[in-house]
């Protein structure tokens, strides 16, 4: 493509992308693309974990209970407000968790953990008598004091359908949140790769001063799929089972959540992973360093140099889309340009929806013509 340095020219190029899913693994069989998967529950919501874009759901927005995810949250405010290798000392409140009624690590009154040890507890293995340990000490022994922290950072997320009452999710009047707000908190706290480590790890051990606690973690997904990275199991009466659910491959990656499940969650929340990987495709929409027009130097017919993009412009993109680049050079192209130059814009849209944009700039420069080449120019237009 030619285009004259005296014209304001936007040339569109569209084309519709075959996407694939991630090469070098195989994926569940089930939706392959297209319309998202029936999922029984009272709520649940894919997001891309890159770029937090969402890309399906139902009634994720809806205020419900929400049992143990709810420990998500508090692991996102004790990274952020505590020293991990500080040592915690488990009171008689939070050591009497440790029961049948409760999912717990077997903590005694007296025991003393790391910070980083009791979120592994309550991370891993779901262990109320753990996260109740540790809102205390965050909480310099006040427990409504870390509730009140859980709060202030959900309205700092902007999580307006998230209210907590306690930290480890048990069924209160006024405990709630929805599959997006789980979705922006799990996205938050996966900003810590120290979240990220807890949330994918499936077996680990914490010490007291006189025993070993072996942690197994809750969620399955971490044993019987292979993408799987996370994140968070949860189930009491109010909330039915629940699971906050990632998942990777190659360069793609999802998050899902799933609120009251009335099927198995973990067979459910797999559909939901393989539909993004199955229906989407991370693609660089703009290559920096690709040529995506060439111009003619001013006053020297015949001569031309290639623009190509300053920076890549990458996008998760549906199956199916149709991707349009739109490409502007400036209307009168400086006399002289170096390598590097901007001398105009590409532009790139995914069905219409501006996606990103990429300076043009000179690949090679050129000199400013002399009086004499300016002068023949002209003389040869018009003639």
């Amino acid at each position: 493509m030619r285009i004259t340095p005296t014209k304001l020219v936007a040339v569109t190029v569209c084309f519709v992308l075959a996407l694939l899913c991630g090469a070098g693994e195989v994926h569940a069989q089930g939706n392959s693309g297209g319309d998202p998967p029936e999922v029984a529950a009272g709520a649940w919501a894919l997001v891309d974990a890159g770029s937090g874009e969402y890309l399906a759901g139902e009634d994720a927005s809806e205020r419900l209970a929400v049992a143990s995810t709810a420990k998500v949250m508090v692991t996102l405010v004790t990274l952020e407000e505590a020293d991990l290798d500080e040592v915690a000392t488990v009171s008689e409140d939070a050591a009497s968790f440790a029961v049948p009624l409760y999912s717990n690590v077997g903590l005694y009154p007296g025991d003393t953990l790391t910070v980083r040890e009791l979120l592994m507890a309550g991370m891993i293995s779901s262990g109320d008598d753990a996260t109740y340990a540790l809102a205390e000490h965050v909480g310099e022994g006040n427990v409504d004091a870390f509730v009140a922290k859980m709060n202030r950072k959900a309205a700092e997320l902007n999580l307006s359908d998230t209210h907590f009452e306690n930290p480890i999710g048990l069924d209160e009047r006024g405990q709630y949140s929805s599959a997006r707000d789980l979705l922006s908190m799990t996205l938050a706290a996966s900003e810590y790769p120290e979240f990220r480590e807890m949330a994918g790890t499936r077996q680990a051990e914490i010490t007291t001063q006189d025993r070993v606690i072996p942690l197994t973690n809750t969620n399955e997904l971490l044993f019987s799929y292979p993408s799987a990275n996370g994140v968070k199991t949860g189930t009491t009466p109010a909330a039915g089972e629940c699971l906050v659910s990632s998942a990777a491959s190659e360069d793609e990656s999802y998050v899902a959540v799933m609120l009251d499940a009335r099927q198995d969650r973990f067979a459910s929340s797999t559909r939901i992973l393989e539909h993004g990987f199955a229906a989407y495709d991370r693609r660089n929409l703009i290559v920096a360093e690709q040529r995506y027009a060439k111009v003619g130097v001013p006053f020297r017919r015949g001569e031309s140099i290639e623009l190509v993009a300053g920076e890549s412009v990458e996008s998760l993109v549906e199956n199916g889309s149709k991707v349009e680049r739109e490409v502007e050079v400036m209307g009168e192209l400086p006399p002289s340009a170096g390598p590097g130059t901007r001398l105009g814009e590409v532009v790139v849209r995914v069905n219409g929806e501006l996606m990103g944009e990429s300076p043009l700039v000179a690949r090679k420069g050129y000199e400013k013509a002399s009086l004499g080449e300016r002068v023949w120019y002209t003389v040869k237009e018009f003639f």
